[in-house]
């Protein structure tokens, strides 16, 4: 019964601290949220490797402001994208396309390590 009574405390002190960290540190709003993750999302057009949330060069915050105008004029995120690749081309995505030949970069590995694990088992049979 002591056992119980303890978990239970135990159970709702757990509950108190969690409230507490939610109400001390509340999200962040949707809209610079989403910008945030777009902005991880899109190379700079200028740099190498490097998102227009990582860059500080002029082409960067170019696009960085594009991106804040439109999720403010309530565009969604595939529609930002789509007129970015329409003015920068589809290497303004860090991501390759998961469509067309972007999408032998994503299943090309994966057909390589099937290829290796079928192998694997193959020979060990045959020994």
């Amino acid at each position: 019964m002591k056992l119980l009574r303890s978990f239970s405390l135990w159970c709702v002190a757990l509950l108190a601290v969690a409230a507490l960290t939610v109400a001390l540190h509340p999200q962040s709003s949707g809209a610079s949220a989403r910008i945030t993750h777009l902005e991880s999302l899109v190379r700079c057009p200028s740099c190498e490797d490097l998102s227009v949330g990582e860059s500080n060069a002029t082409s960067a915050l170019a696009v960085r402001h594009e991106i804040a105008t439109k999720v403010h004029e309530g565009q969604s995120d595939n529609q930002i994208l789509t007129s970015l690749e329409s003015v920068y081309g589809t290497s303004i995505l860090l991501s390759p396309p998961t469509s067309g030949l972007g999408a032998l970069l994503w299943i090309g590995p994966v057909l390589v390590v099937v290829l290796l694990v079928a192998s694997a088992i193959r020979l060990t049979r045959r020994r």
